[in-house]
């Protein structure tokens, strides 16, 4: 071989060495640049609209194509919605257990924590994440092989400003569709009121020192039916389309759902469209209403004004889901002009649309046999309902109010659907709205121009 042969040789052996390795470095990147930790200001926490959201999304949400730029995709979600009562300094000392059920899996996690409504500086000290161990005497427990440790721009602690939120680094695990997941943060200091969610109706856990590392969960003995700092969970999935996250009151919350059964209806819906690559957030707050905040009671900020982080802020959103307004009217003080209601809702749509998404609404449900019901009100959610299907407030309607209403009293829930309170639906109410949407309404071309 002559020698200007054997350059030649080594030169090409040296491009093909430098080409594997680009691959390698880009693959790695993928993942560890796809996170990013991310805390805001109080003012920008608190924001309304698109603007407000445009520098807080965790992800493109520019378009609605399928998926992401960098595949990342809510799987579950909580809206915050006020301070947890009586722990006015945290849970010093403690370790928090929530306890969380996926819609769509993937190949890693990351977590989102919230110190929304907190006015001091809140350090998490460490931090985990594991799939919940199945049919364990020990609900705390995670199944074997699954805890990983959480870190934030590869430190083990964050400190999370007032009003602000951080979002994790990637974590590589294998996250099942339709699985249990805990994220546990241990609180070593005081660190103000506890952003929460009051309604999760699910059972979290806390202990007492740093107990994030545990597999067992012998040392969670102290239960809540709340979550506490989490506020959403994004997995990596490059064949996702997207999610569906829905903006809603404590009929999208579940409330007169079983307990500890995921029986709400968008975990309906989440069973149905996760075969086309669609997970399913729900934003959800009980009490909460469209034109009017009630943080001191735990119902949360408006949704007009939470709409920019609780909805747009979400990793990947395909489509948004609006059910929403019940409230206003049936809470005091009441809401009896339905034209506010309605320009509440098309101020929603407006905000989805500036994002280039799809907005699918529901129709008021029946309240008739609830004892805030009368004719002056139901005559308002009527003018309100009949605005929603004229087809000038949403690109699609879903009309859950002629589903579960009960034919010989249309102004009440049929028995069979209602939990009991003549509000809120039952486990069948729930499966059947969950049934009810058109999945072909959630995965449309374009925003409609209304």
């Amino acid at each position: 071989m002559t020698r200007q042969r054997g350059f030649a040789l080594l030169a090409g052996l040296l491009a093909v060495v430098a080409l594997v390795c680009a691959t390698i470095f880009a693959g790695v990147g993928a993942l560890g640049g796809a996170g990013r930790s991310d805390t805001g200001s109080s003012a920008q926490a608190a924001g309304s609209g698109s603007g407000a959201a445009g520098g807080r999304g965790r992800t493109s949400v520019g378009s609605a194509a399928p998926a992401s730029a960098d595949a990342w995709i809510g799987t579950w979600a909580a809206a915050p919605a006020g301070v947890e009562p009586g722990v006015p300094h945290g849970h010093v000392g403690r370790s928090i257990r929530n306890v969380v059920h996926t819609s769509i899996g993937g190949t890693a996690a990351r977590i989102t924590l919230s110190n929304l409504f907190s006015h001091e500086a809140l350090l998490i000290g460490r931090a985990s994440i594991a799939v919940a161990a199945a049919n364990h005497e020990e609900n705390a427990a995670a199944a074997a092989g699954t805890l990983r440790a959480v870190t934030f721009s590869k430190r083990t602690s964050v400190v999370i400003p007032p009003g602000g939120r951080v979002v994790s680094d990637p974590v590589r695990l294998q996250v099942p569709p339709d699985t249990d997941l805990l994220v546990s943060v241990h609180t070593p200091e005081p660190g103000g009121p506890v952003t929460y969610h009051p309604r999760a109706l699910r059972t979290s856990y806390t202990a007492p020192g740093d107990r994030t590392r545990d597999v067992s969960g012998a040392a969670y003995t102290d239960r809540a039916p709340v979550w506490r700092y989490l506020t959403a969970v994004d997995v990596l999935n490059r064949q996702a389309r997207g999610s569906v996250v829905v903006i809603g009151d404590s009929i999208t919350d579940g409330i007169g759902s079983s307990y500890d059964a995921d029986h709400r209806w968008t975990d309906t819906l989440a069973d149905r469209v996760r075969g086309s690559g669609l997970g399913v957030l729900n934003a959800g707050i009980s009490g909460n209403r469209l034109l009017r905040q009630s943080l001191a009671v735990g119902k949360g900020p408006s949704g007009v004004s939470r709409f920019g982080r609780d909805v747009l802020g979400q990793a990947g959103p395909e489509v948004v889901f609006v059910e929403l307004g019940i409230n206003d009217i049936i809470r005091r003080p009441n809401e009896t002009d339905p034209d506010r209601i309605t320009a509440g809702l098309k101020a929603l749509t407006r905000q989805a649309h500036a994002r280039g998404l799809r907005v699918v609404g529901s129709t008021l449900t029946p309240f008739g046999s609830n004892s805030r019901h009368t004719d002056e009100l139901e005559a308002v959610r009527d003018r309100v309902n009949d605005a929603i299907r004229s087809g000038d407030v949403f690109d699609r309607t879903v009309d859950f109010d002629r589903l579960l209403r009960d034919p010989y009293a249309p102004d009440r829930l049929r028995p069979h659907y209602d939990s009991g309170d003549g509000l809120h639906p039952s486990d069948a109410g729930y499966e059947a709205m969950g049934r009810f949407v058109e999945l072909e309404d959630l995965v449309g071309e374009k925003p409609a121009q209304l």
